[in-house]
């Protein structure tokens, strides 16, 4: 790309925006762009993809799953795409961000989140203790 654009939603640093904002900016420019790649938040990436539909421009995004094995065998990096079972592992981690079932992944990617956050609350507590 010959252009960087930078959005942030406090305003912080560069523009006040949500990706989509200079996205859908550029995707109605006259030529549209012929591949827009999302790499990040999966509800990022969902918006991103929804974005780019309506003007038919290619959308690849970067699955971050739940992965244990590396393999496909354990199935914790199983989605949808197009209709069919994918396994990020092994498939992806690059998908037609079109055909992605967004709200399956995001809601197996919840599925463990009971334990993500006494595993986050557990480290912290292990970091204040150590720091005394």
């Amino acid at each position: 790309a010959d252009e960087h654009i930078v959005v942030t939603d406090d305003g912080s640093f560069g523009r006040k925006a949500l990706v989509t904002a200079p996205l859908k900016e550029l995707c109605s420019a006259s030529p549209p762009p012929a591949l827009a790649v999302a790499i990040g938040p999966p509800i990022m990436m969902k918006f991103c993809a929804e974005t780019t539909r309506p003007f038919g421009v290619k959308t690849l995004v970067s699955l971050n799953t739940i992965m244990i094995d590396g393999t496909g065998m354990c199935g914790g990096c199983r989605v949808s795409v197009g209709g069919e079972t994918k396994f990020v592992c092994v498939d992806g981690p690059e998908f037609d961000g079109h055909l992605v079932d967004w709200d399956g992944m995001m809601s197996r990617l919840r599925s463990y989140k009971g334990q993500e956050d006494d595993a986050h609350h557990k480290c912290h507590l292990e970091l204040d203790g150590a720091a005394r």
